[in-house]
């Protein structure tokens, strides 16, 4: 197995689930005695938002781009970003990287195309729900992708950014997020809900959503087992 360089810390939590859930998956597949290699290169989430914020989408590249470089310097082959937002500049970060890396939206693009769903909902960050990055290749494969009206994208961009990076659930916040996605299925018709920021599945560990969630950790962990054969 090929080794994997991963861009941590957007944010913690989920930086913990990435590593718990593929350095044991690889166990599963190789053997008892199997525990992979890898790096993990933690950055700040909170200039990665800052930066998003202000449009410095240069500023955010470099800021990537470094992080990969010292991934490379250690010896991963391939490298990944373990939040959803950061794949704002992927193309870019892509083209100056040494390395292949593994984008997260086109793992979960190809996983809802292949369940064969025309209409799923979206979860993320205010820059994940609002832009056109994560959007981009589900409308090229003409597949709708709806977000919620707008008090709760600033309901759920908030609680993001400053309870759930942090790893901070509540039961009051559980509770609005299954009435968001319960809203949008009524309203919108949505077929399943992607769970665009990294944090969101602490929120709905058995729980049972309105309709089904699209984990994008499990889904983009399926991906770089098959980059890292």
């Amino acid at each position: 197995m090929k080794k994997l360089g991963l861009i941590g810390g957007t944010g913690p939590e989920s930086t913990l689930r990435y590593y718990r859930k593929f350095v044991y998956e690889a166990n599963k597949r190789n053997g008892d005695t199997f525990f992979p290699n890898l790096t993990i290169e933690s950055i700040n989430v909170y200039d990665v938002l800052e930066m998003c914020s202000q449009k410095d989408y240069a500023g955010l590249t470099d800021y990537l781009a470094e992080a990969v470089r010292h991934l490379t310097a250690v010896g991963a082959e391939v490298a990944a970003l373990t939040g959803n937002t950061p794949h704002i500049v992927f193309n870019e970060l892509q083209a100056c990287s040494a390395i292949p890396l593994v984008s997260i939206i086109d793992a979960t693009c190809a996983e809802v195309k292949a369940q064969g769903l025309k209409k799923v909902g979206l979860l993320g960050t205010r820059f994940t729900m609002e832009a056109d990055f994560f959007k981009r290749p589900f409308i090229e494969a003409g597949i709708d992708v709806i977000t919620p009206i707008l008090n709760d994208i600033d309901f759920v961009a908030e609680k993001i950014h400053y309870e759930l990076e942090r790893g901070i659930v509540k039961i009051q916040m559980r509770e609005r997020f299954l009435a968001v996605v319960e809203r949008m299925s009524k309203y919108e018709g949505i077929e399943a809900i992607i769970l665009g920021c990294t944090e969101l599945p602490l929120l709905f560990t058995d729980v049972q959503l309105a309709v089904p969630a699209l984990d994008t950790v499990d889904i983009h962990i399926e991906a770089l087992f098959n980059a890292l054969r």
